[in-house]
């Protein structure tokens, strides 16, 4: 995600997606009552009631106060207009759809160190390495899915002349599976997305023997081989499971870790607890589950969590907001906890 404006003293911030992940991060972000607002598709009627009317669509820019927000294939954040162009009425309800590439700004009443947090993450999170195969019988495409999109790695041709089909089809996925093989052993990629029409993913597998890479692996599905397969896999609901899978594993790894310093006196849990080691200046990673923070807000005591994350910023503690499956572990010991920079008990 790009900030490409920031005024908080007004609550403006403006953005641009780049990636799927950017999709979830926003979903967090933006709540009902914020101000949305960007270029978006519009369905207008041309015509007056004297004539047959037209229904055409047309880019405008407009602002709706957010009611609904969604998250499938992409992003819809719905709510009432209240600032368009004259000849679009106000307090009509428009649905802006949030893809890579869109631009749109959000303006709070005020920004939570929630939500600031989580803006953070999204702009400094350099963790995405998902690799991407796209493939038939006659064509793969390898792409690297990054923070800020995704690069084609290769544009591999096969040959399949109807003579000597079966045994240059075999060959060349066995060629996909070497290439595949080379860009693992280079990059170390978290997950493994393979996408092909109909059941070409099947041949493949049957080619690939490597037991750790076949752990990586996610079948998706895709139309055909072309410019656009891998934009279409981008909007792809496997590639939301995969992000949150390789979401889960990160943070499970942090709860572990949390867990192993409460056993050797290296951490702390509970609100109190936790208030006693940032005023300490003893914390050097404040972890709250975002159930936590949602319910905080519900009962209108979010003020406390606000103030314990502003405060742990000061004493440049690591803050991680725990969303994923390791949030039920967090959420075990009342949702907010911390590991020490050194350890108290020595005894």
């Amino acid at each position: 995600m790009k900030i490409l404006h920031k005024d908080l003293k007004h609550g403006i911030i403006k953005i641009k997606a780049d990636n799927s992940e950017d999709l979830w991060y926003l979903e967090s972000i933006i709540e009902p009552d914020d101000l949305i607002s960007g270029m978006t598709e519009r369905k207008i009627k041309i015509g007056g009631a004297d004539e047959k009317s037209k229904i055409s669509r047309v880019n405008v820019f407009l602002k709706i106060k957010a009611e609904k927000i969604n998250n499938d294939s992409m992003l819809r954040i719905s709510g009432l207009i209240v600032d368009a162009p004259e000849d679009i009425p106000r307090g009509e309800y428009h649905t802006f759809s949030v893809e890579e590439g869109t631009v749109i700004t959000i303006e709070k009443a005020q920004w939570s160190r929630y939500a600031l947090k989580k803006l953070d993450e999204a702009v400094d999170d350099n963790s995405v390495n998902i690799l991407i195969v796209a493939f038939d019988r006659e064509e793969a495409i390898f792409a690297r899915l990054k923070n800020n999109g995704h690069e084609i790695l290769l544009d591999l041709k096969g040959d399949v002349a109807k003579k000597d089909f079966e045994e240059k089809k075999t060959n060349f996925y066995a060629e996909i599976v070497r290439q595949i093989e080379g860009y693992d052993s280079r990059n170390a990629y978290s997950n493994i997305i393979i996408a092909s029409p109909a059941f070409w993913k099947e041949y493949l597998l049957k080619e690939l023997k490597n037991d750790a890479i076949k752990k990586k692996i996610t079948m998706a599905n895709c139309s055909s081989i072309d410019g656009s397969v891998i934009n279409e896999i981008l909007k792809r609901p496997e590639l939301k499971t995969v992000l949150q899978k390789d979401r889960s594993a990160k943070e499970n790894a942090l709860i572990d870790e949390l867990l192993d310093g409460i056993r050797k006196d290296n951490a702390a849990y509970g609100l109190k607890q936790v208030a006693d080691k940032i005023n300490s200046g003893n914390v050097l990673v404040l972890l709250v589950s975002e159930n936590l923070i949602r319910k905080s807000r519900e009962e209108k005591t979010y003020f406390e969590i606000d103030r314990l994350m502003r405060d742990a910023e000061l004493i440049n503690a690591d803050i991680k907001i725990i969303s994923s499956d390791a949030v039920k572990k967090l959420d075990g010991i009342s949702g907010i906890a911390c590991i020490l920079r050194w350890k108290e008990n020595y005894g």
